[in-house]
């Protein structure tokens, strides 16, 4: 194995990367800013500061039109997906908590993009398996319950179009993936990982930013 050039990211670097990437808006920032007031303990949900204007980078890279969403907790995401998408553009998203996603609407509001999204409040699997079975999704974010993502994956790849792309977040889980006796939550990224990596349907590429992020195509 030969691995290349390593740069260890300090908190001096990390500021140096989000300052050479799109900035957070008034409300993006804002979002931020109350997800780790009202939510400290479980703020760290919550999508990366530079994961934002990446995701939107994607919706505009891919010409996305159809996007869904696994996992919306307070809208950060959700929020910058939206803004992405042309203004005929939908973006669904699915989450079981009435209290975290009502920071999410608020924020949609403020942005002006509450009209683009469809906030469905259910059991993630319930929501995408009535979704219709013919290919009409061009993007879909999963960042929610890890124990579950394989289901979400099998959900997913038959509704993408061909081209279209799932972004994963928290693939490298805190490092635990290397664990082989993991459990739980860590014990699931470790299988979904391999699930990804063995289907011929899709291309996947694994990317180390921030907790671990792995964009997959279907062919």
């Amino acid at each position: 194995m030969t691995k290349g050039n390593s740069t260890k990211i300090t908190d001096e670097l990390y500021r140096y990367v989000l300052a050479h990437n799109p900035p957070l808006d008034e409300v993006q920032r804002g979002l931020v800013a109350t997800t780790y007031e009202v939510f400290p303990e479980s703020a760290g949900m919550q999508s990366a500061e530079e994961q934002g204007p990446l995701l939107a980078f994607l919706v505009r890279l891919t010409g996305a039109r159809h996007v869904v969403e696994v996992g919306t907790f307070t809208g950060f995401s959700s929020l910058s997906m939206a803004q992405a998408l042309p203004a005929d553009g939908r973006l669904i998203t699915c989450d079981v908590s009435e209290e975290w996603t009502a920071y999410a609407r608020e924020a949609w509001t403020k942005a002006g993009v509450a009209d683009r999204i469809e906030l469905r409040i259910a059991p993630a699997l319930q929501t995408l398996r009535a979704m219709p079975a013919e290919p009409h999704i061009d993007m879909a974010y999963v960042d929610a319950d890890k124990e579950s993502q394989i289901s979400y994956w099998e959900e997913l790849v038959p509704r993408l179009v061909p081209g279209g792309l799932i972004v994963t977040d928290n693939t490298l889980y805190h490092g635990t993936v290397l664990d082989e006796s993991a459990t739980g939550s860590a014990a699931g990224v470790r299988a979904y990982n391999e699930h990804v990596a063995a289907d011929a349907r899709m291309e996947s590429v694994m990317l180390g930013i921030s907790d671990g992020l792995t964009l997959s195509r279907k062919r």
